[in-house]
């Protein structure tokens, strides 16, 4: 890391690279979609709001065009196969192809100017000859733009679509920013902005544009740390079914067991909060109040229900994360929220390195044994193991790192402390199950599924210090897969469904049938919410021993 590093805190100077991103230059894909007139009805707005100008790019592939006519001439239909007919076939379809296909464009053009003046926007066109996503790269790649919009769908959607791939394509390979409309009718604003936060430069990046698209827009920005404590536990135990005595022991498989126990259960917990509290800081001396949440969980499922759960407008989330190699495209979650979250999403490229993490890089050293002692963490939590080393350092006013500084840190990630061994022995040892909690595993039809659920279900309850998995412990996994569909038109969520189960096993049927006529009458679909606890009370009142069995749940 250097000390060159421009770091912007100007709203509307930022320059290329430097976050909050520039929205002086904004390029929009145009197709006429209703997708695509949203991302240019929202950077609009923003354009206005920066001084900035918009730019409307649409591609006719006419070469195209021509290729495929002439590919087709000996299929037509033979009254076309005299040649004075071929000719003017010709002559039509050269005449569409120079110039209809310039009127569409030209009218996709005067429709986005229309949004533009009606923003106070100036407006460019480019009308480029090609494919689309070749095109929108190669405008791209002349470095005349700072942002990229564009439809998550174009006008080739069908039902069952949640990316194009024209937008796939591009969202790869671009290098700035690129705002992706996926919801044709929500303005950015009809609910919060939400910020994935991992402690990369490029999620303190997209932090800083969401606080700078807040501030434009008056919307509220929440940033949202997501950790998974449950897939280390899924990992070591498919690990330890193949690993033979001795490989066991050259692997130290045991130790490296309970460094990831520990160093997951509390450090990572801690790193990432503290990744949210400098967030808060970089927040508050940009002059804006951000909302704060840690949640556990794989990243892009716990980031999609926070987002549902929020009713956000718009995800923040930088292109890569803090794991990303040189030659990585685009980061997993990253990706996965792009396909699954409801709302618009904006993939951030600009970094930014908060003060305090670059004074850190720059000003403290290590010893070469402190070196060695943090490079022998696990790859996956070296670095945030390094970062959190750093800040304690700088919080506690030391420039030089040792090995019992090392070691003092990570005692505090890690306040359990390393064992004598004789609990990871007790690591692998499988806890009891409530029959409710298996009942409603053992209705997922996918084997290897089911068995990653009883893994993470069983991690859970270890968290809890619970030595007997309950369906508390299932359910948010439940919750991760699909509805749970029990052959009927009625769907069963998964906290319904673990109601159900509490019921005895004599009149569950009987609870069911009842509970599904009583949606059906409310012409419901599904047995959830506020519907799940009216139809329970209705089954109670036709079943009075049931209303004792159940508990009252």
């Amino acid at each position: 890391m250097t000390t060159n590093l421009a770091i912007s805190t100007e709203l509307d100077g930022a320059a290329v690279g430097t976050a909050p991103v520039s929205l002086k230059r904004i390029l929009v894909a145009l197709d006429q979609s209703d997708y695509a007139i949203q991302a240019l009805t929202q950077v609009a707005r923003l354009a206005a709001s920066s001084g900035g100008k918009i730019t409307g790019i649409h591609a006719y592939a006419a070469k195209l065009h021509d290729r495929r006519f002439k590919q087709m001439e000996g299929g037509l239909p033979e009254k076309y196969q005299r040649e004075s007919e071929m000719e003017h076939q010709r002559e039509v379809h050269e005449d569409l192809i120079g110039m209809g296909l310039g009127l569409i464009s030209d009218s996709y053009h005067d429709a986005a100017a229309v949004i533009s003046k009606n923003a106070d926007v100036p407006y460019d066109r480019l009308s480029p000859e090609g494919k689309n996503y070749s095109c929108v790269m190669d405008a791209l790649n002349k470095g005349e733009h700072d942002v990229l919009a564009m439809g998550a769908l174009g006008l080739g959607a069908v039902a069952g679509s949640t990316i194009g791939t024209v937008c796939e394509r591009v969202v790869r390979r671009s290098q700035i920013d690129v705002f992706v409309a996926k919801d044709r009718r929500r303005p950015i604003g009809d609910g919060p902005i939400v910020v994935g936060m991992d402690g990369s430069p490029k999620s303190f990046g997209a932090m800083k544009t969401a606080l700078d698209i807040g501030k434009r827009l008056d919307v509220p920005v929440h940033v949202v740390a997501a950790y998974d404590p449950f897939y280390h536990y899924v990992a070591f135990n498919k690990i330890s079914t193949v690993l033979g005595e001795e490989a066991g022991k050259v692997f130290r498989f045991k130790e490296q067991e309970e460094l990831h126990e520990e160093l997951i259960d509390e450090g990572i917990a801690k790193i990432y909060q503290a990744h949210l509290n400098v967030a808060e800081t970089v927040a508050e001396e940009a002059g804006v109040k951000i909302t704060t949440a840690l949640v556990a969980g794989k990243p892009y499922q716990a980031i999609k229900k926070y987002i549902e759960k929020h009713n956000a407008s718009l995800l923040v989330i930088g292109k890569t994360g803090v794991h990303a190699d040189d030659d990585l495209d685009i980061g997993g979650n990253t990706e996965n929220l792009l396909r699954m979250v409801p709302c618009h999403v904006w993939i951030g490229q600009v970094t930014y390195y908060p003060p305090m993490d670059v004074v850190a890089e720059e000003t403290i050293m290590w010893s070469e044994e402190a070196e060695e002692m943090i490079n022998r963490a696990p790859d996956f939590v070296r670095g945030i193991a390094r970062t959190s080393v750093i800040r304690q350092a700088q919080a506690e006013g030391h420039t030089y790192i040792t090995t019992r500084f090392v070691e003092a840190a990570m005692k505090a990630l890690m306040p359990g402390g390393k064992s004598d061994g004789a609990s990871v022995q007790q690591t692998f040892e499988r806890l009891d199950w409530s029959a409710d909690a298996r009942s409603l595993v053992n209705r997922i039809e996918d084997a290897s599924m089911r068995e990653n659920i009883d893994l993470r279900a069983e991690k859970s309850a270890r968290r809890d210090a619970s030595s007997v998995v309950l369906v508390e412990h299932v359910e948010p996994f439940m919750d991760d897969i699909a509805p749970l569909d029990t052959g009927d038109t009625i769907i069963w969520r998964a906290a319904s469904l673990a109601r159900l189960n509490r019921v005895p096993e004599a009149f569950r049927d009987q609870v069911r049938t009842t509970i599904e006529r009583f949606a059906r009458k409310q012409g419901a679909t599904e047995i959830s919410g506020n519907l799940a606890d009216a139809a329970f009370a209705a089954s109670r009142e036709h079943m009075c021993p049931v209303d004792h069995s159940e508990g009252g749940s």
